[in-house]
């Protein structure tokens, strides 16, 4: 069974790609060293090629790009502790976060507009997790589905397989 090792962080992919330079500098071949840093010998030419064409700046760690966040980490913690107040503290009648609710508390707080499918994602991120309400009437009585339960959902399970259990002619 194969164990994999856990992910690097961008910091020591970057020492790992000026270590190959290194290497490459003093002649070993591209196979000693991918097996050395435990790497495809394609990922080290490719990392060759970079410096070659860009200089050691290619072997730089360069962030992703995209869109800068539209909230920082410092409103993401913020955020939290705001959903964690509960939705009735926002005017909200029942105390269940829906994402058009956090839709409309982000844009009312933070003056962002994040569109309603996004925000799956960003409470996730955020640790939270989707629920679902219980469907129950509100007039339901207590006592009497117990009593359902414990005797007269025991008895139409057995009339049930009585009937099953006859033969037929």
């Amino acid at each position: 069974m194969e164990t994999s090792l856990p992910e690097l962080s961008p910091e020591a992919k970057e020492y790992r790609r000026f270590v190959a330079w290194q290497m490459h500098q003093q002649g070993i071949k591209h196979s000693q060293i991918a097996q050395t840093l435990g790497v495809t010998q394609g990922a080290v030419s490719q990392w060759m090629k970079a410096a070659k064409e860009g200089g050691l700046e290619a072997l730089k760690n360069h962030p992703p790009p995209g869109a800068n966040p539209r909230l920082s980490q410092e409103d993401k913690q913020r955020l939290i502790a705001l959903l964690h107040q509960g939705a009735e503290a926002f005017g909200f009648v029942g105390n269940l976060w829906t994402r058009p609710r956090v839709q409309k508390l982000i844009k009312d707080e933070f003056g962002v507009s994040y569109h309603v499918s996004y925000l799956s994602a960003l409470l996730r991120q955020l640790g939270f997790t989707r629920q679902k309400p219980k469907k129950k009437a509100r007039q339901q009585d207590e006592q009497a589905l117990e009593t359902w339960q414990q005797e007269r959902w025991p008895a139409l399970k057995k009339s049930a397989s009585k009937k099953s259990a006859r033969p037929s002619s």
